[in-house]
């Protein structure tokens, strides 16, 4: 029985590959008639009596092969697993995905399909790179079935399986799971808004009614749990000795509330939960008041970044709130945040580089205008309650509300000769 074939083997070789870069690589490969044509449909066509070849060296053919210098060295591992059986046994001889797609990129413009199938098997069961998998995008376009284990990973998931696999995260990321989970949820709550923002491609789930009404009754189921939570806050006293896994857990519940504003707002179904945090505000501030706990301050922030979305929303009219509750909200969260502000700078100033107390000061800006903006869409007279309890105040600092001040002196002075075209300076005159 005649001895396999070795590439390299000059002895026995009866064709050179002349593998040639145009940077002047050139690289003689001595290789064997018979396995080349079987196993490569370029070398078969070459090495036929229908191609013009020449003899060099000993009356040996000679192929020659130009290539890029970026795949020299992937065309010579392709013709050294041409004298490897293609069986399955060859895992081992990849050397990585990035390899593995130089290498597919050679077999297919060299006609051979048992590389191209190992490559294919091998691809379609490691993980790529986001790089690796758009250059593998560039190359199987037109291979036909061979590659569809590959395109199945790349194929989009029909609108069923995308519907549940958000619900079932959905439920996951407004849980409460205990604290060594917290990580697993954030990336959640990440994952489900990447999943309805549009950026440069479409949203991956269109939100509609049956998905909306899912997230309400997940945020209403929230705020049941933060309630409850507040409850007990209240009713225990603050020395307790599960008043901290409280505090954590209250601490938790606002970060939710935060995440819970984005998604919300992106889908425009803000109301539910403006209302329910409404309902919830006098107790979060009774529970602020009533703490002594210098971990406080980290909820006071917490909550301050959930209370400036839902006055965003209150504030430039997302949700249309009555007077009363618009008032109430304005009574109960400008003497919470004119108090919390300094508190906050004061630790800032002691430690710089405490960076888990630092606010963004677009923050607080943002929160000013939306009191202004509330302010001035209430009636003149609560209008001039609010004005004189802030001038009254030590902090009068922030929220500055100058800018309601001057225009409520304005709206006041003119108010008589604009309303009187209305036949109402009688009921103007008892009302000012």
């Amino acid at each position: 029985m005649d001895a396999p074939s070795t590439i390299g083997d000059r002895s026995t070789s009866d064709v050179v590959v002349r593998l040639r870069t145009q940077d002047g690589r050139d690289e003689w490969i001595y290789c064997h008639s018979n396995i080349l044509v079987e196993k490569s449909k370029y070398f078969a066509d070459r090495l036929s009596e229908n191609w013009p070849t020449c003899q060099i060296l000993d009356s040996r053919n000679c192929v020659e092969v130009y290539c890029q210098e970026s795949d020299f060295d992937h065309h010579v591992n392709v013709l050294r697993l041409l004298y490897v059986v293609i069986d399955g046994s060859v895992d081992d001889l990849w050397n990585g995905v990035k390899n593995a797609i130089g290498i597919l990129r050679v077999a297919i413009e060299l006609g051979c399909p048992k590389i191209v199938t190992a490559c294919v098997s091998y691809l379609e069961a490691v993980p790529w790179e986001e790089s690796e998998e758009e250059e593998i995008l560039k190359i199987i376009p037109g291979l036909g079935s061979q590659v569809e284990p590959i395109l199945a990973r790349l194929q989009p998931v029909n609108p069923s399986a995308i519907r549940g696999i958000f619900i079932s995260t959905l439920q996951f990321a407004m849980s409460s799971p205990p604290s060594l989970m917290n990580d697993l949820k954030s990336s959640a709550q990440e994952q489900l808004e990447y999943m309805v923002t549009e950026d440069d491609d479409a949203p991956l789930l269109i939100a509609d009614d049956d998905i909306k009404s899912q997230i309400k009754d997940c945020v209403c189921r929230l705020f049941s749990r933060f309630n409850n939570l507040l409850e007990a806050l209240l009713c225990e006293p603050t020395e307790s000795a599960g008043e901290a896994g409280k505090i954590e857990l209250f601490q938790s519940y606002l970060a939710d509330f935060s995440w819970a504003c984005q998604l919300l707002t992106k889908l425009e179904i803000m109301r539910e939960f403006v209302n329910s945090w409404v309902d919830v505000s006098d107790k979060i501030v009774k529970v602020m008041q009533s703490s002594i706990a210098v971990e406080e301050t980290k909820a006071k922030l917490k909550v301050v970044e959930v209370v400036a979305k839902v006055l965003e929303a209150i504030g430039y009219g997302t949700v249309i709130l009555p007077t009363a509750k618009r008032l109430h909200m304005v009574k109960v969260w400008l003497p919470f945040v004119r108090v919390t502000k300094p508190l906050i700078d004061s630790i800032i100033t002691n430690d710089e580089d405490c960076l888990e107390f630092k606010i963004d000061s677009e923050l607080w800006q943002s929160l000013e205008s939306t009191f202004v903006s509330i302010i001035l869409a209430l009636p003149s007279a609560d209008q001039a309650e609010i004005l004189t309890e802030w001038l009254g105040n030590e902090h009068v600092q922030y929220p500055d509300l100058t800018e309601a001040f001057e225009v409520w002196c304005y709206r006041s002075k003119v108010a008589k000769r604009r309303l009187s075209i209305l036949g109402g300076d009688h009921h103007l005159t008892n009302t000012l």
